[in-house]
């Protein structure tokens, strides 16, 4: 009888400083990365190394997933290529590439479908994310150019897509009202179903330590889901984080926050046990005992959100619009634009300054001032 083989398992020798943890999502990210690779021809060596050494781990791993996809679309949905699969394609096939494939490749990326044979599912994708399949692609085609493998430089023939511009974009975010109405609900039950109410019995502590987290130090949902146990020095008051780019950062501990990530240790997280020793000092555990994942912190934000706007738990905000809600309400309060800047780590204050610009109730303040009341006279 045949025996499949088992598949490598690799470990990280870490001598980094790093929780396990985070050394463990880095080389998640590095090894999916390598695999891709893999599939895609040699001779894109030269525009491998660009990425690994130019953009963040996340932007090379997508950017790589875009190439990988166009790839594809050349195979199979046009006549440019007669490879069969991704690695085969040749760099002349790429040479005789001209700017209109591109441009008919990211109008296809707009809205296609894929049959798997069991379900069609339809894609659609936005101007945010098209622009950036559009870079993806454009850094390939100018590295090749570089590299000498293709004659011409094509990327000048890229139709542009139009991107609003950060200031254009109405910035979401809970007013301080509703974040008070969020709060409530995940300390007390409000606006639960029946259903909901059965989980939140056993999981309030942890999801209020979590909101409020996010509402009060713009945590972004990698560096809450990645923070242990360890990370916190209560003594010191105190904890630390990691942000993007390997920048370690600690912060300080307010009297809120510390109530609600003791009062969740000492009863619901003591009560689960890990499951395996990667969760073992994880802060946040499933009801399964393992680190709780981006997607349950996703969905239990767009719950709690929801009650606090009144509004469908499908409507409910994203972890990163919790960002934007500290973001407005420490501004909102009078604090100075570079101390948030530092807080929620911007790279630069011009982001920071688009909270500024979105004064908590400025827009209702305004109308409330310039009412136009004409008294009736009775008839």
């Amino acid at each position: 009888m045949e025996t499949s083989k088992e598949s490598k398992k690799f470990r990280s020798h870490n001598k980094s400083g790093k929780p396990d943890n985070i050394v463990e999502k880095e080389n998640d990210i590095y090894m999916e990365c390598e695999s891709i690779q893999k599939e895609l021809p040699s001779f894109l060596r030269s525009y491998f190394i660009y990425l690994k050494g130019n953009v963040l781990p996340m932007t090379r791993l997508a950017y790589l997933h875009d190439v990988k996809f166009f790839f594809n679309y050349l195979i199979n949905e046009t006549d440019l290529t007669e490879a069969e699969d991704t690695k085969h394609i040749t760099s002349e096939e790429l040479n005789n590439i001209e700017a209109a494939d591109v441009n008919l490749f990211i109008d296809y990326c707009r809205r296609y479908r894929v049959d798997d044979g069991k379900t069609v599912t339809i894609y659609e994708n936005n101007n945010k994310t098209l622009s950036r399949k559009k870079s993806s692609v454009s850094v390939l085609f100018k590295q090749l150019y570089r590299d000498g493998i293709i004659e011409r430089n094509i990327t000048d023939g890229f139709d542009p897509i139009r991107v609003q511009k950060p200031g254009e974009r109405e910035i979401k975010a809970l007013q301080d009202n509703e974040v008070m109405v969020m709060l409530d609900a995940v300390t007390n039950g409000t606006g639960l179903t029946d259903h909901e109410k059965r989980y939140w019995e056993k999981t309030r502590m942890r999801d209020k330590a979590i909101l409020m987290l996010f509402v009060t130090y713009g945590l972004r949902l990698s560096e809450l889901q990645q923070l242990n146990v360890s990370s916190f020095n209560f003594t010191r008051g105190e904890f630390k984080i990691y942000r993007k780019r390997g920048k370690e950062s600690v912060m300080p501990l307010n009297r809120s926050v510390v109530m609600a990530v003791t009062d969740y240790l000492i009863t619901e997280r003591k009560a689960v046990i890990a499951q395996n020793s990667a969760s073992e000092d994880a802060l946040f555990l499933s009801l399964q005992g393992r680190r709780i994942t981006e997607r349950a912190i996703r969905e239990l934000v767009k719950k709690y959100t929801s009650i606090a706007l009144g509004t469908s738990r499908d409507a409910g905000y994203s972890p990163h619009k919790l960002r934007a809600t500290a973001a407005t309400s420490l501004i909102g309060r009078g604090n100075s634009i570079y101390d948030v800047q530092a807080l929620l780590d911007h790279e630069q204050v011009t982001t920071t300054q688009l909270y500024a610009q979105h004064k908590m109730n400025v827009k209702r303040d305004l109308v409330n001032d310039m009412e136009w009341e004409i008294e009736r006279t009775e008839e």
